[in-house]
C-alpha cells in the first residue's frame, strides 16, 4: 500500500478522531478510514486510523499573548486590571524608574573605568517589576542575571547594588563575585551564577523539598530564551513535570541572546509551546506590560500552590540595550530597529501614560521624581566607591562553618608570600 503525506486529518478524519476520543460510538460509513480508541503506555487515550497523518506544526494554534494594556497606555477592550490600589500601581511605577536611572549611572560608571562589568535591564523592566510584585516573600527566587528589578522590589537597596558593583567590604559576596552576581538570604534570593540554566534544575530539587512544606510557596526560576537552549531546560521541565512540583519558569523572551537571534536559536512557536511536550500548564503575556505580568504571574503562582504543579510563563518583551558592557549590539543588529522597539515597546512610557491616564501622575511629580533617584543612586555610588576592599581573610572564609586544615595551610601560605613580596603588591 502507498502511503501519502497529508497535511493533516481531513475534515472527516477529524471528526471521527474527536468523537472517539469522547468515548462516543463512531459511526460507519461507506469509504470513511475506520477510527478507533486505543490505549498504550507512555501516551494518553489516543486513536487508531489507517489513514497516514504526519503532523505539521503549523497546525497548530499558536499560544495567544495575554495583554491588559496597550501600548499607549490605554485598557484593552474588555480588559479585566488586576485589583490593586492606585499607592501599589505609582511604587512599582518607582521602582521601574529606579531601575532606569540605575542602569544609565552604573553603565556609565563601568566605562569610566569604575567597575568592572554591569549589564541593563533596559525594555524589561516591566517583566521584572511585575512579576516580583505578585510573588510573596516566602517565596524562593533564582534568577539568571538582568533580574535586578527582582532584587530591588524585594528591598534590595540602591546602596546594596552599588556596594556589590564595587566588591567593597559592605558588598555581597566579599569582592569574590563579579558584579550584578547578586543574592539575598533575607530577601529569599539565592545567589546568582554566571553559567546559563543551571538553576533551572535547582530550582526544581527545592521546589520538591517546598512540595512537602506546611506552608504554601513556590520557586519562581527567572531565565533568558537563551537559557532555553540548553539541556539543562529540557532536564529541569521534565522533572518538574513528572514531579509535580511548585515551581513558575519565568522565562524573558528579549529576540537575543546574547548576539544569538530567536531567529537562529530555535523554529517553534517560542518557549510556552514547548511547555505542552512536558504536560506543564503555560502562559504567554506581554513582558511590557506591567498590569499583564502582575496577572500572569499571580495566576500562575496560584495555580502551582492550588494544584502542586510547575508553570511556564513566557513574557514576551525586547532587550533595548547591550547584552552587557562587554557587548556592542549594533553589531548584530540594526539601530533603527531598537529605535522602533523604543517607541512602540517602552514598558516605562507605557505606564506612565496608564497612570497619567487615571490622573495618578503628572510631569510635575515625574520631573521630581527622576530628580531624586538620580541624587540617590549618585549618593550610593560615591559611597561604595569610597569603602574598603574586603580583608585578605575573606578569601578563605564562609566555605565551611570551621575552617579546615587545608585552608589555614593556604592562608598561611598566601600570607608569607605577601610577607617576602610587599613591593608586589
Amino acid at each position: 500500500m502507498a502511503l501519502r503525506r497529508l497535511a493533516g486529518p481531513s475534515a472527516g478524519l477529524r471528526r471521527r478522531l474527536s468523537t472517539a476520543l469522547a468515548g462516543k460510538a463512531v459511526p460507519e460509513a461507506v469509504n470513511d478510514p475506520y477510527v478507533a480508541s486505543c490505549t498504550f503506555v507512555g501516551i494518553k487515550s489516543s486513536v487508531a486510523t489507517p489513514e497516514l497523518v504526519v503532523q505539521q506544526p503549523e497546525e497548530y494554534p499558536v499560544f495567544p499573548v495575554f495583554r491588559l494594556l496597550t501600548p499607549d497606555g490605554n485598557p484593552a477592550p474588555g480588559a479585566v486590571l488586576p485589583d490593586l490600589d492606585q499607592a501599589t500601581w505609582v511604587d512599582m511605577y518607582r521602582k521601574m524608574c529606579e531601575l532606569q536611572t540605575m542602569d544609565t549611572i552604573f553603565y556609565n560608571s563601568q566605562r569610566q573605568g569604575r567597575i568592572s562589568f554591569y549589564m541593563t535591564c533596559s525594555g524589561e523592566e516591566a517583566a521584572g517589576i511585575g512579576s516580583a510584585a505578585a510573588l510573596r516573600p516566602e517565596d524562593t527566587i533564582v534568577a539568571q542575571y538582568r533580574e535586578l528589578g527582582v532584587f530591588t522590589w524585594r528591598g534590595f537597596t540602591i546602596q546594596n547594588v552599588a556596594d556589590q558593583l564595587f566588591s567593597n567590604e559592605a558588598g555581597h559576596g566579599k569582592g569574590r563575585q563579579m558584579p550584578m552576581h547578586i543574592g539575598s538570604k533575607d530577601l529569599n534570593i539565592q545567589t546568582i551564577s554566571s553559567p546559563l540554566a543551571t538553576q533551572l534544575p535547582q530550582a526544581v530539587g527545592a521546589a520538591y523539598a517546598k512540595k512537602f512544606d506546611k506552608e504554601p510557596s513556590v520557586m519562581v526560576c527567572y531565565f533568558g530564551e537563551g537559557a532555553a537552549s540548553e539541556g539543562d531546560f529540557h532536564a529541569a521541565l521534565n522533572f518538574a513535570s513528572t514531579l509535580e512540583v511548585p515551581v513558575i519558569f519565568f522565562c524573558r523572551n528579549n529576540g537575543y541572546a546574547i548576539s544569538t537571534s530567536t531567529k537562529e536559536q530555535y523554529r517553534g512557536d517560542g518557549i510556552a509551546a514547548r511547555a505542552v511536550g512536558y504536560g506543564m500548564h503555560a502562559i504567554r503575556v506581554d513582558g511590557n506590560d506591567l498590569a499583564a505580568v502582575f496577572a500572569a504571574t499571580q495566576s500562575a503562582r496560584n495555580l502551582a500552590i492550588s494544584e502542586s504543579k510547575p508553570v511556564l510563563v513566557e513574557a514576551m518583551t525586547y532587550r533595548l540595550g547591550h547584552h552587557s558592557t562587554s557587548d556592542d549590539s549594533t553589531r548584530y543588529r540594526k539601530i533603527e530597529e531598537i529605535r522602533q522597539y523604543k517607541e512602540d515597546s517602552d514598558p516605562v512610557a507605557r505606564f506612565y501614560n496608564f497612570m497619567c491616564q487615571n490622573e495618578w501622575w503628572d510631569a510635575e511629580q515625574e520631573e521630581q521624581l527622576r530628580q531624586d533617584t538620580k541624587a540617590s543612586v549618585l549618593k550610593a555610588l560615591e559611597t561604595a566607591e569610597g569603602r574598603d576592599k574586603p580583608g585578605i581573610s575573606e578569601i578563605f572564609s564562609d566555605v565551611y562553618d570551621k575552617k579546615p586544615k587545608h585552608l589555614i595551610e593556604q592562608e598561611e601560605s598566601l600570607l608569607r608570600h605577601l610577607d617576602a613580596h610587599p613591593d608586589k603588591y
